[in-house]
């Protein structure tokens, strides 16, 4: 038998009325959607994309070497500007992540906690009986031919002062007298305070300066309870002798005065807080709390002002800290001034408002004081020489002195 001569595609047979009458619309249907397909591939670009090393996913925490600032070109031989440029992917997921990081700061160049500087700068300056010198300012008495010049000045001019200076810590507080200080002290502590700017004149009693000067107490408190012994000197105070040897052996707190009385131990002196020697003890320690916590008491109200009411407190006696009170003739100041400079310790240009008047008098005293060291041994302890000031600061006499005087 023989076989029909038109067999269709899928071996149908064309004999078949039903496939005859659908093949020819399949084919023509074939034939368009391979056209379509060829003109497609042929009209779109193909896709690129990135190489695998330009995508980096951490599964945890990248670990940082880290290096000293200013050290991780010079000692890295991959730095950030030898590395090729990063190639980011197009996904935005991706294109987030931020880039490897090349070089960090070191441990050692890392932001120490204030206290762990502090106890550093401490152990440099202290004496071998832990006592340091402590003076605190802002730029507006830091800056060049200002008050800290001179303050330095009388250490390197007085009589078994120079030796003193390497004891001495300025403590800055704020960025411009730090700066300052580092350019021309071995021993120097930055204290910050967060949110608050004490780089300008900050004027007597106003309330930016009483923030600062209970802000002083408080740290003073703080060098105590580290177990050191404190000399506390305002940078307006010249030195022309070692006042060490001029302190109490039985006092715990020993403060200069404003107006001295006589007694040492009399609670009626007047006194003045830019001055003070402190031992670290119970006692004192106990004494700097009870005094800072008096502030809610009297708000408003100078630290200094503050001592000269609580100091008549009962709770003062169960403490049992031992006051004293430094006369005058040795660690006198404006208000009421030493009288003979054969005993003079330190001077104070307390009783005195007003930067240029300080700086004026304070440098006519330490003409003062060269005038009368460059005098033969013999003609100064002869005649009894005394100062020349205050002038400029004549007229800024203390109210509080007056009405001690009366």
């Amino acid at each position: 038998m023989k076989s029909s001569p038109a067999v269709s595609l899928f071996g149908a047979k064309a004999a078949d009325p039903a496939i005859r009458r659908w093949l020819s619309p399949l084919l023509f249907l074939a034939v368009v959607a391979l056209s379509v397909s060829l003109l497609y591939r042929a009209a779109t670009p193909a896709v690129s994309f990135p190489p695998m090393t330009t995508v980096r996913v951490e599964l945890s925490p990248p670990v940082a070497v880290w290096q000293p600032v200013g050290a991780a070109e010079a000692s890295d031989p991959i730095s950030r500007s030898s590395l090729p440029p990063v190639q980011r992917p197009v996904d935005a997921a991706v294109a987030s992540y931020p880039e490897p990081i090349s070089s960090a700061p070191s441990v050692q160049n890392m932001p120490e906690s204030q206290d762990v500087r502090l106890e550093r700068v401490l152990k440099a300056a202290a004496t071998e009986d832990n006592t340091v010198i402590l003076t605190s300012l802002n730029a507006f008495w830091a800056s060049p031919g200002s008050v800290l010049d001179l303050f330095l000045e009388s250490f390197r001019i007085g009589n078994g002062t120079s030796e003193l200076l390497s004891h001495l810590v300025i403590v800055a507080v704020d960025d411009k007298a730090y700066g300052r200080c580092l350019a021309i002290h071995p021993h120097c502590f930055h204290l910050k305070t967060e949110g608050v700017d004490y780089s300008g004149e900050k004027v007597f009693n106003t309330p930016e300066y009483l923030d600062m000067m209970w802000a002083r107490l408080d740290f003073l408190r703080l060098i105590l309870e580290k177990g050191y012994n404190f000399i506390f000197s305002d940078v307006d105070i010249m030195w022309f002798r070692n006042p060490l040897l001029y302190f109490y052996t039985d006092g715990d707190f020993q403060t200069s005065c404003d107006n001295f009385l006589g007694d040492p131990t009399n609670l009626k002196n007047w006194p003045n807080n830019g001055f003070n020697y402190v031992k670290s003890n119970n006692r004192s320690i106990e004494f700097y709390k009870y005094w800072y916590s008096s502030r809610a008491r009297f708000p408003g109200v100078h630290e200094q002002n503050v001592f000269n009411i609580i100091k008549f407190d009962q709770h003062i006696q169960q403490i049992g800290v031992r006051i004293r009170f430094l006369s005058t003739e040795r660690f006198g100041g404006f208000c009421e001034p030493s009288k003979d400079l054969n005993k003079v310790c330190t001077m104070h240009a307390n009783c005195c408002i007003g930067l240029r008047r300080k700086i004026d008098d304070l440098r006519a005293m330490l003409d003062d004081w060269r005038k009368f060291v460059s005098l033969p041994p013999d003609t100064r302890i002869s005649r009894r020489f005394s100062w020349s000031v205050p002038r400029s600061c004549r007229y800024n006499i203390n109210p509080y002195y007056n009405r001690s005087k009366s």
